[in-house]
């Protein structure tokens, strides 16, 4: 019941519902006006013995710190509780210690916890911990968009390492982090095996970052498949890191590096990683990278000879006829296994536009976007 136009006036009929389908075990219900009244209604239905709740989205529902004890008596009654979304609400760092200190204590089997945009700061981090260490199946916390820090993400990597934390999937994605977060990022990239997937998209974390991070890639207890670093004030100045780390990274899978300066000659750098037999990437965004027609003969060796690769973003990048031709003999190539490819807002040519569609007719798994 996603952006509905819902209030809190839906929530008496919500709270009967939960109340008597036992059946019921999602539910949906982000982007309406609920309130925290409507929601402390709801928090009621959940306690009914009949609910058993697995999984409760309310996202943008314009709650407040008020709800977190209605929520909490809620999640004692559920240990059915798997999910919770509370992303895009003004909580504040009191609500969300008072909500962590409720879900350690509670008996439910929390594995996704969403807290983005939630007025959140280094203050909360060490209840956010707290979760991580005691909950080992938590495996998935976004907690991105919020004010946290590099004071706040030493906290939380706390959490992180220890022994019964099992974190699969982090998101950090703008939290006001910079370099100095990434040689604790390194420790558990390196040492948490567990970890597939992070995204730190929107951190000013550099090069001297980005090398870092390289350095844990290259361990071989790293077991990250998707890194997800756009716009991190990346440069060609680390590429070749980025380069060694893929050509001894056998596990990474999705590397979302677009939104940074790297330029034809960093791309060129990271080629030879990808090219490396150990490199198995599947997704590759390098869109609004500086890039240029001059690496795309390159971009296309990558195409045509790393059958892995089925997706990749040049979007907003200034290619032009050249550099699109050239993409498009790669796409020819029997041996290229692309099977998206990303060009918004580049500009060609009618007859190169003509190539790009026969392109298209003559692979029928090849979708080209634009």
């Amino acid at each position: 019941l996603q952006n509905c136009n819902l209030t809190s006036a839906s929530c008496e009929t919500l709270h009967s519902v939960l109340s008597a389908q036992p059946s019921l075990t999602e539910l949906h219900v982000g982007d309406n006006k609920l309130g925290t009244a409507g929601v402390k209604v709801l928090c009621q239905g959940m306690m009914n013995p009949n609910c058993k709740l697995q999984k409760l989205q309310l996202d943008y529902c314009e709650l407040t710190a008020d709800i977190v004890e209605a929520l909490n008596a809620a999640l004692q009654s559920k240990p059915t509780l798997k999910e919770l979304s509370l992303s895009n609400n003004t909580l504040g760092d009191t609500a969300v210690k008072q909500l962590c200190r409720g879900l350690v204590e509670a008996s439910c089997n929390l594995e996704l916890l969403h807290l983005e945009n939630c007025g959140i700061t280094s203050d909360s981090c060490r209840e956010i911990s707290a979760v991580l260490s005691n909950k080992s199946s938590l495996v998935d916390l976004s907690v991105g968009d919020n004010k946290i820090r590099d004071s706040g993400l030493a906290l939380l990597c706390q959490g992180l390492m220890h022994p019964n934390c099992k974190i699969q999937k982090l998101w950090l994605w703008d939290c006001d982090l910079t370099s100095a977060s990434c040689k604790d990022l390194s420790r558990v990239i390196r040492t948490k095996e567990t970890l597939a997937e992070i995204s730190l998209i929107d951190n000013n974390l550099r090069d001297s970052g980005m090398e870092m991070l390289c350095q844990a890639l290259k361990d071989p207890k790293s077991k990250l498949q998707e890194l997800w670093i756009r716009e991190c004030g990346l440069t060609t100045a680390c590429c070749k890191a980025i380069s060694s780390a893929l050509s001894m990274n056998k596990h990474l899978k999705v590397l979302h590096i677009g939104e940074n300066k790297l330029g034809d000659a960093g791309v060129e750098l990271m080629c030879e990683g990808l090219l490396h037999p150990n490199c198995n990437i599947q997704s590759l965004w390098l869109g609004n990278c500086d890039l240029t027609a001059a690496c795309c003969a390159t971009l296309a060796t990558i195409m045509a000879t790393k059958q892995c690769l089925t997706e990749l973003d040049l979007s907003y990048n200034s290619l032009g006829d050249e550099g699109i031709r050239k993409i498009c003999e790669a796409l020819r190539n029997s041996s290229c296994n692309v099977q998206q490819l990303i060009l918004y807002d580049i500009y060609w040519s009618s007859e190169v536009d003509d190539e790009l569609r026969a392109l298209e007719e003559s692979k029928p798994e090849l979708k080209i976007v634009s």
